[in-house]
């Protein structure tokens, strides 16, 4: 049985997942980014307590369909920009179609229907929130973040960037905003 856990979307995540399905005595088989894999369905009451120990740590249980599917493609919008998962080598609509085993445009449209915004919006804030990390980091010049996250050029990176945060990422860089970063949960 498979549940689906919204906001679930790093290890460290998946780390208070499997802490909190032991303290309750709940078997799984797997624990991958909002998902998990029970052994054997539980019951409501274990449900209702998984959900209230689940919401303390800011995740919580999802049951509607679309909000899983949707959930389902920015995960793996986050694993590949986040993890350098073949940014650049394939595009997000043919990896997301692929990975969800649906038709990009269906899903594409579902994406814009629920959460108001396009995939494609979503995929260049994670990317800037990427950028940003990379800058602060320090330990990769512009044009190997550029590379690195698929971008056609220093000059298209530079543009959105600066379309995005209303900053270069030159001048980004130099004032270290930590503070700036945007929580991935938040997207």
């Amino acid at each position: 049985m498979k549940i689906h856990i919204k906001y679930m979307i790093c290890n460290r995540c998946k780390a208070i997942v499997r802490a909190e399905l032991d303290k309750l005595g709940i078997h799984y088989c797997m624990v991958e980014l909002g998902e998990v894999d029970l052994r054997e369905p539980i019951d409501t009451e274990q449900r209702r307590h998984l959900q209230a120990r689940l919401l303390k740590c800011g995740l919580e249980l999802m049951d509607d369909k679309k909000s899983i599917v949707i959930e389902k493609i920015k995960h793996i919008i986050i694993e590949m920009i986040h993890n350098d998962l073949e940014v650049g080598k394939v595009t997000f609509s043919e990896l997301i179609s692929k990975k969800m085993h649906q038709d990009y445009g269906h899903l594409s449209g579902l994406f814009s229907e629920v959460t108001g915004y396009t995939i494609e919006h979503y995929i260049i804030l994670n990317k800037i929130e990427r950028v940003k990390e990379l800058l602060l980091y320090d330990e990769l010049n512009l044009t190997e973040i550029s590379y690195n996250l698929g971008y056609s050029s220093v000059a298209h990176l530079s543009h959105q960037f600066k379309r995005v945060t209303g900053l270069t990422p030159t001048y980004f860089k130099q004032l270290k905003l930590f503070k700036k970063r945007i929580v991935l949960e938040n997207l």
